[in-house]
């Protein structure tokens, strides 16, 4: 077992979780209770997943129900960092355009079986990395076209459509959205061990066997991610997805 779960790993979790939220305030990066909270929701919905997955692994109509409420949660969390308004939902779109090709084919050809054992992890990892895109690429988009909205209207100007001319602006900020996929990609194995390969080999797997899951992690990963960002960029440029204040009518 890598660790033991008692009374020392409670404290130094705890100690941990301070740090965080000591050097957030200290350095004013964002407000200590998100983080406080983020470390306590996670602590939570770890011990209820692992009281849950039990069941799960035992039937394929619960299977599919954990997979939709892990695929609602993540929009849901997408949603609210890109925007407050309605256009929220639209965040639907570029996690399941990355992740439901690659869990089917992977479905398909048989490398993953539909077990809860296999099929939640290897789904969880890929909604994760969709949501990390999404959230990125968005952010990222929509802050370029309210930072660089005269560059925007230069382009109306010049006879571009709306969608192009917004592509011009927010294109290159939301490609930045890949880079912490690709910069894990190259050098995997020199400065990191992901968790596939550490959890592969404290399973007892031989290291190739480890490896290859580990490279089939990264490579699925690294084509959900482009994904989500081509579709969250699309939709940013459409004015599907967008921060500007709804009104109701009076």
């Amino acid at each position: 077992m890598l660790l033991t779960v008692d009374l020392a790993f409670g404290a130094v979790l705890a100690v941990l979780l301070g740090v965080a939220v000591t050097v957030v305030a200290v350095a004013r990066l964002r407000p200590p209770r998100e983080v406080a909270v983020a470390g306590v929701r996670a602590a939570v919905q770890l011990a209820a997943v692992s009281l849950v997955i039990g069941w799960v692994v035992r039937a394929v109509p619960l299977l599919l129900l954990f997979l939709l409420v892990m695929y609602g949660v993540a929009v849901r969390t997408a949603g609210r960092r890109l925007t407050a308004n309605r256009t929220w939902r639209w965040a639907a779109l570029p996690i399941a355009a990355g992740v439901a090709p690659v869990v089917a084919a992977l479905v398909l050809t048989g490398l993953v079986p539909v077990r809860g054992i296999t099929l939640v992890p290897v789904t969880g990892i890929l909604v994760g990395g969709a949501l990390t895109a999404t959230v990125l690429g968005g952010r990222r988009a929509l802050d370029d076209l309210a930072a660089r909205h005269g560059e925007v209207e230069a382009g109306l100007a010049l006879g571009l459509a709306p969608r192009d001319a917004r592509l011009e602006v927010a294109r290159a900020g939301a490609a930045d959205a890949l880079l912490p996929g690709l910069d894990q990609t190259r050098t995997v194995g020199l400065v990191t061990l992901p968790g596939a390969f550490v959890g592969m080999l404290l399973s007892g797997a031989s290291p190739l066997q480890a490896g290859a899951v580990q490279l089939f992690v990264l490579v699925a990963l690294m084509a959900v991610q482009a994904v989500a960002v081509a579709v969250v960029l699309e939709l940013v440029a459409r004015g599907r997805l967008h921060r500007a204040e709804e009104t109701t009518a009076g």
